[in-house]
């Protein structure tokens, strides 16, 4: 079959999210082809390239998400008004707070909203479609006034009645950078029209290709989701005020609320995501749990060579960010210190952004004063228990090496998707401490220690316990190899993917029409190799999908076609 992988801020750059697992997944299933359509979230992204990409992948469309240049589209004042109905009609269902718990609104009412929003986003597309693009509207003059008086209307949420001037511009040009998927190329017949199956492998900007494709071409859309945009708005959002926080919160959650009613099936990383999804309005009977593929060849000689850490180690591994708490962790220690005296602390890892650097200094800086270098007698050299190092350093020069220098692996976060981390130290046979936080309870599955976070004295007598205790190192690293090997390898992830993908396109096929040069349908055209990789079919006959709409010339919003060899620069 044909797959339309549609990939946000990662696959196939070299750098960002869902990267190595998209990878994976197409070079596992090498008897289906793949077009993907990427859309980057940043001119670096951009410049860095493409990872080499493997011979099934016969396409790659590109779009950026970071800018768009206005496409210079002057609507007339029939489409004006067309525009303006449509927009009008979201931006009121948001302003209504669909999609937020805040809403107070019945079974039946919310489903009535939820319709309301998915209408007036497909009139939106066909809008785009029609007239050549949106980006010149949505950052109109208009499309401001419209949404001021949807805040402003009877029914809105009392956050959005207070919103002023700046929070309107903010919520505008979050709507514009938004909806930019709408005004795309893709939806072509010999585009996403021509594929089996489309793949998001997020929700948000890349579940929007999907959706519209399923509007006007009936292909079927599986979503992937190891973390729900909702929850990461909740997160991240902080220093928003309340209107804008209120109203990107109801768009999230109404996106969500849409995608998951068109798919066909949901496919959450774990059940921490799974519960969110739940919570905004996803069918149960969609779900199907698949975790993450990971690489567990690059530590099998740690989890099956000879024990060579240091008994009295711990080793936290990660990307240094304020989520992490490090802070916790370094006072936990120095509780643990008070009952084991040799114990040592490596923390390797790199800072995140420049937030993450900063915290890196503090924690450096907190180190030194809770630890003052020590020395074993008047005439040595005194070091510090606790070290911070990177991956690729003298000490640590592989991954897996992190995890074999120490006896415990300790994660103290606070906030916590799926933690991957946590999933290299079972493969790797160490022994775990973590916080209960995200999908950690469900990935450690009684494997390993768990204590609640924010709790540097729980934190320690954990550590101190499994110090203390070899022979129970050692069983819970093996039961916790074995668990990682059982749930989480690239084979499990790919065989699940295989299945899901023969079964949607199995109950919901796209229903094609051949059309020959005089625009006749020609009956049985499609042989049935054409689900065979490769090209099958007479070029020069055009595949329609049956009811979809034709669009009219002019590409709305630059996006690119390369072939999959120019790829990797």
């Amino acid at each position: 079959m044909r797959i339309g992988l549609i990939a946000e801020g990662g696959y196939p750059y070299v750098s960002g999210d869902a990267r190595l697992w998209c990878d994976r997944l197409v070079r596992g299933l090498g008897q289906h082809e793949f077009d993907i359509y990427a859309l980057s979230r940043s001119e670096c992204q951009e410049d860095e390239g493409w990872i080499p990409l493997p011979p099934q992948v016969s396409r790659v469309r590109t779009a950026p998400l970071w800018t768009a240049e206005d496409d210079g589209v002057v609507y007339g004042r029939r489409a004006r008004r067309r525009f303006a109905d449509c927009y009008g009609e979201l931006v009121t269902v948001l302003c209504a707070g669909a999609g937020t718990d805040a809403s107070g609104t019945t079974e039946d009412a919310s489903a009535a909203e939820a319709d309301r929003f998915g209408n007036a986003l497909y009139s939106l597309a066909e809008l785009a479609r029609d007239e050549g693009g949106l980006v010149g509207a949505l950052r109109s003059e208009s499309a401001v006034r419209i949404l001021e008086r949807a805040c402003r209307a009877r029914g809105a949420l009392r956050t959005a009645r207070e919103a002023r001037v700046p929070d309107l511009l903010a919520v505008a040009a979050h709507l514009e950078r938004a909806l930019r998927p709408l005004s795309l190329d893709w939806y072509e017949d010999d585009g996403l029209g021509s594929v089996d199956l489309c793949h998001a492998t997020s929700g948000g900007a890349a579940a929007l290709p999907a959706l519209v494709a399923r509007h006007f071409h009936g292909v079927p859309l599986l979503l992937t989701e190891y973390g729900v945009r909702l929850r990461t708005h909740y997160l991240a959002e902080t220093d928003a005020s309340p209107a804008v926080r209120s109203l990107l919160a109801a768009l999230h959650g109404t996106l969500a609320a849409e995608s998951y009613a068109r798919a066909a099936l949901i496919t959450p990383g774990n059940g921490h995501a799974r519960r969110w999804q739940e919570r905004c309005g996803a069918d149960r009977a969609k779900l199907r749990t698949v975790y993450p593929g990971m690489d567990a060849d690059r530590f099998a000689e740690v989890g099956e060579g000879p024990e060579r850490a240091d008994p009295d180690t711990l080793v936290w591994v990660g990307r240094v960010e304020p989520a992490k708490d490090l802070v916790s962790l370094l006072h936990a220690f120095a509780e643990v210190r008070k009952e084991e005296p040799k114990t040592r602390l490596r923390i390797v890892g790199t800072a995140s952004g420049a937030e993450g650097a900063a915290y890196l200094g503090h924690c450096k800086v907190l180190a030194a004063q809770l630890f003052p270098d020590e020395a074993e007698g008047p005439h040595t050299v005194g070091h510090n228990p606790v070290s911070f190092e990177e991956i690729g350093g003298p000490e640590v020069p592989a991954l897996a090496d992190a995890y074999a220098s120490g006896a415990v692996a300790v994660l103290s976060s606070v906030v916590e998707g799926f933690p991957i981390g946590l999933v290299e130290a079972m493969f790797c046979g160490r022994a775990t401490v973590s916080t209960d936080v995200g999908a950690v309870v469900e990935v450690i599955g009684g494997t390993g220690l768990v204590v609640p976070p924010r709790n540097p004295r729980a934190l320690a007598e954990a550590c101190v316990a499994l110090l203390r205790d070899p022979e129970r190192r050692e069983r819970l690293g093996a039961a916790a190899r074995a668990r990682a090997l059982e749930l989480f390898t690239v084979e499990q992830n790919v065989a699940a993917f295989h299945g899901i993908y023969l079964e949607i396109v199995s109950r919901t096929p796209v229903r094609r029409v051949v059309l020959d040069d005089s625009g006749a349908p020609l009956p049985f055209a499609v042989p049935a190799e054409a689900h065979v990789p490769g090209r099958w079919t007479d070029r020069t006959t055009r595949l329609v999908a049956r009811g979809g709409p034709p669009r009219l010339p002019g590409a709305p919003v630059r996006a690119t076609a390369l072939p999959a060899t120019e790829g990797a620069r």
